[in-house]
């Protein structure tokens, strides 16, 4: 079995965390600025944003979540809320089963989470993200949730596919401030690069991705980070939800891509993998086959939707998904279910 179903206590107990979270989060970013929420539609989803003015009189928007009763109830209750502690609680819902990040990854995440890289539309991905959708689907994966990447998306200049927000984040110096060695190692045209690694630790690596256009790499000043852009990388930034990156330490909300795309983009980049990252093409299969045999049982037409969506964009779109889904199918035979894919054009 690729998972096994956390406790009804866990996934209680998880929800009440991501609740408590949000709301700490929404009023120590908030709390002090005079402005009102406001919902916005985007590529045919409703996001709700805090919009106020700025000292220089220009209109500012910060992301708050996608539209939903959580949301909602977040928004009439913020203002008072009180400021405690999540580590105590954290804990208790690792106890419980959920599945924590190693702690110098997660002071990364919470370290780039507190200066408003996900308030500005930056996105969790890659196998933390893999390990948070694990926890909020009330599930604890058996593999493929280990790595020393963090990575790191964000839509970059490609606003209306992503969570805009017009608030600077100083990206680079917030990895700095955590005073880990982490140094950039690639630099695009004098900019700060999309890459830091510590020589001195091999344990940690951390990139910067954005979706794949013309004027590569992309150097967001709002962010000061460059961008590595990936191909497909749209297909993940498009539709994002919100979960938890937890730890031992305590946890922080993230913004996460959508399960099922997620699930579907691996099944993508799968062959597109050189051969000196064959690891990570294998880890691309087994994370969607955990996915995927999750989607069967319980959310089929997610999934389903996300892969219509994937091959209805284009012949070589089509063609690297049915790849993706045939060597899926071989290495777990029951998953070629029209359940999941529909039916199929002969």
């Amino acid at each position: 079995m690729r998972f096994s179903r956390l406790s009804l206590g866990a996934q209680t107990a998880y929800a009440e965390l991501l609740e408590q979270t949000q709301g700490l989060e929404i009023q120590r970013h908030l709390g002090h600025l005079a402005g009102s929420f406001q919902r916005k539609r985007i590529k045919g989803h409703w996001y709700w944003y805090f919009a106020y003015r700025d000292l220089d009189g220009g209109m500012r928007f910060v992301y708050v979540g996608p539209d939903g009763e959580r949301v909602a109830s977040l928004i009439e209750r913020f203002r008072s809320e009180k400021h405690v502690s999540t580590k105590a609680r954290a804990r208790a819902v690792i106890a419980l089963g959920c599945s924590p990040l190693v702690p110098q990854h997660y002071r990364v995440i919470k370290r780039l989470a507190d200066y408003g890289f996900f308030r500005a539309g930056g996105v969790l991905v890659g196998t933390h993200a893999f390990v948070a959708l694990g926890n909020a689907l009330g599930v604890r994966w058996t593999e493929a949730d280990r790595t020393l990447d963090v990575d790191f998306a964000h839509a970059g200049r490609n606003v209306s596919i992503g969570l805009p927000a017009t608030i600077r984040v100083d990206v680079h110096e917030a990895l700095t401030s955590l005073e880990m060695g982490l140094l950039p190692i690639t630099q695009f045209t004098g900019n700060v690069g999309a890459r830091y690694r510590n020589p001195k630790d091999p344990d940690l690596r951390l990139d910067f991705v954005t979706t794949r256009h013309r004027g590569d790499p992309v150097h967001v000043p709002n962010l000061n980070v460059a961008l590595q852009p990936l191909k497909f990388m749209e297909f993940m930034l498009e539709e994002t939800t919100q979960g938890l990156a937890l730890c031992a330490e305590g946890a922080t909300v993230v913004n996460l891509p959508t399960p099922a795309r997620y699930a579907v983009h691996k099944l993508i980049v799968h062959g597109e993998r050189p051969l000196r990252e064959h690891a990570k093409a294998v880890k691309d299969l087994q994370q969607a086959a955990a996915l995927a045999t999750y989607f069967l049982d319980e959310r089929p037409t997610d999934f389903r939707k996300a892969w219509r969506d994937a091959v209805g964009r284009g012949a070589g779109w089509r063609r690297r998904a049915e790849q993706g889904r045939a060597a899926l199918v071989r290495l777990e035979p029951g998953l070629d279910s029209p359940k999941l894919w529909g039916r199929r054009s002969r």
